[in-house]
């Protein structure tokens, strides 16, 4: 067990680590038990553990609760075939009929891929499908194959437009991967908000406030209550998240709101899926979200070795430069988080104590084993 000190000393919830391939095996397991598929529980199990191995908790095992409440009440399905509605050599658009988000993604973004490696670039949508994982999952796929990968989805409206106090829009993230030498790449992958709901449920979870600046209340003023946000945005009572950059247009929150709106208009209105507020969850149903993905091969501008070089140039100069005052060190988009992998990979994935406990209900529940703590 680990206890873990904030910059003022303050003392944050005592992590465990497990062995990320345990850990895998437990969640796949668990996914088995609830009548998925052996592919797509692998699949699955992959896609949330490697959001925790990045140090990325509000998008891991810790969700693990919703899948299994949302497939036992058959809100969400892992049965459920996709149906295919446009079918072009460079582009696909499904249906997912209510199917779990991660192994349909993973297999649609396997599909991107291989269009591309044969046309150059490809791209496809989902619609009336469920929370995915991390975006930067599926764009890394296509980055290892030499190509710039994409990938969005829109999410339940969580997020409040610029001068307004309703939730038009989710926290709608965006993720670009792009390959550099070394096997090292630029993973962009961000909510359009300030916060991802996630955050906020680590904040619940662990009993703290959250930042003033994050949300607005159903007045539209800025609110610290993590557990009351929760709920006001599950019931639609109005508040919400604040767009990236905040409130206002002084700090460019009116940007984060534009490129919210992107999203939406790439994941549902190609598709035909659900968009804005339309898209909303709650006790009794989970919302149908919208993804999009696409990949674009090197070679259509220039020798891929030369791009990779420029890449890693890049990247260097970007971590070269100076530091500030009171900083330790400069990153890139996804060198944190690749990072964090590395050390979970050696030491075991950190889980708070909570999240290891509600994994370890679960797996009672399940019949499954809870593995051993590193």
């Amino acid at each position: 067990m680990v206890g873990l000190l904030c910059k003022g000393g303050e003392v944050m919830a005592s992590m465990v680590r497990i062995d990320r391939n345990a850990l895998e095996n437990f969640c796949t397991e668990v996914f088995e038990n609830l009548g998925l598929p052996r592919e797509e529980a692998v699949d699955s199990a992959s896609i949330l553990v490697a959001a925790d191995a990045r140090g990325i908790g509000s998008h891991g095992v810790g969700r693990l609760w919703r899948y299994v409440n949302g497939i036992k009440k058959q809100i969400m399905l892992g049965s459920a075939e996709p149906l295919v509605l446009t079918d072009t050599p460079i582009s696909l658009v499904l249906d997912a009929q209510g199917a779990m988000g991660m192994g349909l993604s993973k297999s649609t973004m396997g599909q991107v891929i291989e269009r591309a490696g044969l046309l150059g670039a490809s791209f496809a949508s989902i619609r009336n499908s469920n929370h995915f994982g991390i975006a930067g999952y599926y764009t890394e796929m296509a980055a290892r194959k030499d190509m710039i990968g994409i990938c969005m989805t829109n999410t339940a409206a969580l997020g409040v437009p610029t001068f307004a106090r309703e939730a038009m829009f989710g926290t709608n993230p965006i993720a670009v991967s792009v390959p550099a030498t070394d096997g090292r790449m630029f993973t962009l992958d961000m909510a359009t908000t300030c916060v991802t709901r996630g955050k906020i449920e680590v904040h619940e979870r662990e009993g703290k406030s959250i930042p003033h600046g994050w949300a607005v209340d159903t007045t539209g003023r800025g609110t610290s209550d993590a557990r009351q946000l929760l709920e006001d945005m599950l019931y639609q009572r109005g508040g919400g998240i604040l767009p990236l950059g905040g409130e206002g247009e002084l700090l460019g929150g009116h940007k984060g709101y534009g490129l919210a709106v992107l999203v939406d208009i790439l994941c549902a209105i190609t598709s035909g899926g659900e968009f804005g507020k339309s898209v909303k969850d709650s006790e009794a149903t989970s919302a149908r979200v919208c993804h999009f993905f696409g990949a674009i091969r090197l070679d259509l501008f220039r020798d891929p070795g030369q791009f990779k070089q420029d890449m890693g140039r890049l990247l260097d100069e970007l971590t070269a430069s100076e530091v500030a005052q009171g900083s330790e060190r400069v990153y890139y988009a996804g060198l944190k988080e690749h990072e964090a992998e590395a050390q979970s990979n050696r030491l075991g994935v950190a889980l708070s104590v909570q999240v290891a406990g509600s994994l370890r209900k679960i797996g009672e529940e399940m019949q499954v084993p809870f593995p051993a703590i590193s």
